[in-house]
This record gives C-alpha cells, structure tokens and sequence, in this order.
C-alpha cells in the first residue's frame, strides 16, 4: 500500500506539522517515508508545500509525479488549486474554505470553492471556524488533518498516538486542544 501526499498552504499555517504527524504515523506502522519540501517558510505568508510518500514497500523519489497524488491536503483553498496537476484522477481534495489573502490581487473566493467543488472527491469547509468553536484555534491544521485520515487509511489511534508523541513536551493542554482538533476533523464529511 503506498500514498502519495501534497500538503499545501501558506507559511506558519502548519503543514510541516501535519508532515510530521502522518511521517510518525506511518513509521510506527512500520512503513517507509520520503518528503520533499518546497517553501518560503522563512517568511511567515510564503507558499508552503510538500511532497509525502508513506509506501509499505522501498520508494525510490521523494517527488510525486504529475496525476499521481492520492491526495492534495491544503490548509489554504488557492494553494490547494495550484497543485491540482498533481492530483491523480480518483484522488482527493481535502482543504480549508478560509483564505489567507496575502496578495493584492486574491482571486475570487467563489471561483476558487466552484474549482475544488468540481473534483469528484473533495472536502472543503471552514476549519478556522470549527478550530475556533472547539476552543483550538491555533490546531486548524490539525482539524483539515482529521478530515483526511479516513481517507489517508490511518485510524484515529494511530494520529492520536502521534499527536501525544509529538505535541507532549508542550504540555497536556496543547496535546488535548490537538486531539479536540483531530476529533472535530474526523467528523467533517
């Protein structure tokens, strides 16, 4: 079993967290990991993307080649388009409706939803908001996570137990608001 993953957003949002959650994930399975990064993560606002292969079996380039994504997981709905050559035909896209405009001339929201709308397998929805509702605002990412587990074929203890891994040394009241995230995410349909 392999999958192939492009997570993408705009910097500080959290997707080399969710990078490093699935990689714990898949390495407490047993699997393999090859990532590739692609950022201005040095200034918060930058394009943020990366390349995830978790394969139960060698993989041999850490690049995803064109039409074979299993999956695009944006925190940010425009970044989530740039990356659609990416997507293989059955596969999936799991993004935040809440753009970060970070440029003048941010295309219109509703032409960027019709776009992601148009993919057969998609989810898009507010997770500023529902981090927000549960009293987690900053696990957003977290919560377009649990959106895309089902989907990813994790269950929920394997990500929980990466979330408690990861976020531990940041107290329980960090590692609680995550998995409150997480939850939240897996309900998302």
């Amino acid at each position: 079993m392999k999958k192939d993953i492009i997570l993408a957003g705009v910097g500080g949002q959290g997707i080399l967290t969710i990078a490093t959650l699935l990689g714990h994930a898949a390495l407490a399975r047993g699997w393999q990991l090859k990532q590739a990064e692609v950022h201005g993560m040095s200034q918060r606002g930058g394009d943020v993307q990366s390349h995830l292969r978790l394969s139960d079996s060698p993989i041999h380039s850490d690049l995803i080649t064109m039409g074979k994504a299993d999956m695009i997981l944006s925190v940010e709905p425009m970044e989530a388009l740039r990356y659609l050559p990416y997507l293989a035909a059955d596969g999936w896209i799991i993004a935040n409706s809440k753009p970060f405009k970070n440029i003048p001339n941010y295309p219109d929201e509703e032409a960027i939803y019709a776009e992601i709308k148009a993919i057969k397998n998609h989810k898009l929805f507010d997770a500023d908001a529902i981090a927000e509702e549960i009293k987690a605002r900053r696990s957003m990412n977290i919560v377009v996570l649990g959106a895309a587990i089902t989907e990813l074929g994790f269950g929920y203890e394997e990500i929980a137990n990466s979330i408690q891994a990861i976020f531990k040394s940041k107290g329980e009241s960090i590692v609680e608001a995550n998995i409150r995230a997480l939850e939240a995410g897996m309900k998302i349909k």
